[in-house]
């Protein structure tokens, strides 16, 4: 295949990617832009096979089929409540291979063969994807332990951390020196592999120093990474179609992690460097223990509640998420709207483990996509609101981010649901959420907590529902 026709096909995959990007960005368009990213990749992929050849085409070749099988077994496994974690290592994988692209075109000795600002153009490329990509790797993968729990969600604060990591990165840039003056390939690898060491390090420190509250920016924040390493190294190969998507997977990722920090009324450096999480808030007098008692209420009593209401709030979070409990809220739904109630979703934008996480799961549960808003255009219709059903949510829907200034998350924007009539919490038990902060929610007056697994109570809700409509 032409050169020429090799560019024109990778322009055409780029512009396919960005509709994608597109399309994306609501849930009407959803679909349609799935289907311009599957195009876009489905056509880099032949045009990368037919501009192969020999040894290259079986590599292309081989590598295609594996991954294609690894990633039909893992689509076919992985359910919903694990797509967080299966994000952040599949990060990883861009990490790595960042990381192998650089030194295995250092040791082929790509750089050897060019001279002058030619040769510090390509080293620079070089030493910038593998340090970024090493960031990526073990950052992805520390993220994958938090989500998946097989690493403590408590943040890891070590002594003068921010000395440590600023250090890290001084070294780096002075490692990227020695390499760049290196004058062959033996004398360039001990600083690229100490450099790779140091990236791989400061990942592994970086988000180990991040509490759970804060993971589903940084599984944005990893995507963000992980689009720069594959732009880094598509100049490190000279591949046009890399530069294109790495950039834009690249762009995205920041522009959905500065939106998310918004949401949270939290700078990005804020996220990275401040530990959320570390040590419970200190608070005060009155303030030290949560006010009031616990109220009970039956799946029975709530389905009471919410069939005598005509404006119904529904707030799901990842408790929802765990139990899969979003098709029988799809058909309590349903049920209600029937009767005439006006039932709507509140969704908080960092709601779940993942951007956008509540949002998929009502899509899969076929609940219309009228009826499920945005924090900003829903919190002023609370105090209209009869019922509000929250469905494993904790820190989204915490008061105290708004009204107690020793709150870890005080500044939060949050779900203002306690100004509604009643409002019901589900939640297995009075455990506090995924961030380990508590939440006067649920002492309130016009609070009822619904223990229990949420499914078995969505189910009993729905029962006892059906049961009145008949």
């Amino acid at each position: 295949m032409s050169q020429g026709l090799l560019t024109v096909a990778y322009l055409a995959a780029s512009l396919l990617f960005i509709l994608s990007l597109g399309g994306l960005s609501n849930q009407e368009s959803a679909r349609k832009g799935n289907a311009y990213g599957i195009i876009g990749i489905t056509l880099a992929m032949m045009v990368t096979i037919l501009g192969a050849s020999g040894l290259g085409l079986a590599a292309t070749l081989a590598g295609i089929v594996v991954g294609g099988v690894i990633g039909a077994i893992l689509a076919a496994r992985v359910a919903m409540t694990s797509m967080p974690e299966l994000v952040a290592i599949l990060h990883s994988f861009v990490g790595l291979a960042a990381v192998l692209v650089g030194v295995s075109s250092y040791l082929a000795g790509d750089v050897d063969r060019l001279s002058g600002i030619d040769k510090l153009i390509h080293e620079v490329e070089i030493f910038v994807g593998v340090f970024i990509g090493g960031v990526t790797f073990t950052g992805s993968v520390v993220a994958f332990g938090k989500l998946r729990g097989k690493i403590g969600s408590k943040p890891l604060l070590l002594p003068g951390r921010h000395f440590v990591n600023l250090a890290a990165l001084v070294g780096s840039l002075a490692l990227g020196v020695m390499f760049s003056q290196a004058t062959g390939s033996a004398e360039g690898i001990p600083p690229l592999v100490i450099m790779t060491l140091i990236s791989f390090f400061m990942g592994w420190h970086l988000v180990m120093a991040i509490g759970g509250a804060d993971m589903p920016v940084v599984v944005s924040m990893l995507n963000s990474y992980s689009g720069w390493a594959a732009a880094a190294t598509g100049f490190m190969l000279a591949n046009d179609l890399l530069i294109v998507t790495g950039a834009l997977v690249g762009s995205s990722g920041a522009i959905l992690s500065y939106i998310m920090c918004k949401a949270m009324n939290r700078s990005i450096w804020n996220v990275i460097f401040g530990g959320f999480g570390a040590t419970p808030a200190k608070t005060t007098g009155a303030a030290e223990q949560p006010a009031g008692e616990v109220h009970s209420i039956s799946a029975e009593e709530t389905a009471e509640l919410m069939l005598n209401a005509q404006s119904i709030m529904i707030i799901p979070g990842y408790g929802m998420a765990v139990a899969q409990a979003q098709h029988p809220i799809k058909e309590i739904t349903s049920l209600l709207r029937k009767k005439g109630a006006n039932v709507r979703f509140g969704i908080h934008p960092v709601a779940g483990r993942l951007p956008g996480h509540m949002n998929v799961l009502l899509a899969e549960a076929n609940v219309p996509y009228d009826i499920v808003f945005e924090m900003d255009e829903i919190n002023h219709d609370f105090p209209e609101v009869d019922v509000t059903l929250v469905i494993g949510a904790n820190d989204i829907v915490n008061p105290g981010a708004l009204d107690d200034p020793n709150s870890p998350i005080y500044g939060m924007p949050v779900l203002e649901c306690w100004k509604s009539k009643d409002v019901i919490v589900m939640k297995r038990s009075m455990a506090s959420g995924y961030s380990g902060v508590d939440n006067p929610l649920f002492y309130k007056d016009n609070t009822k907590m619904l223990f229990g697994d949420a499914k078995e109570r969505v189910n009993n809700i729905l029962s006892t529902i059906q049961a009145r409509s008949h």
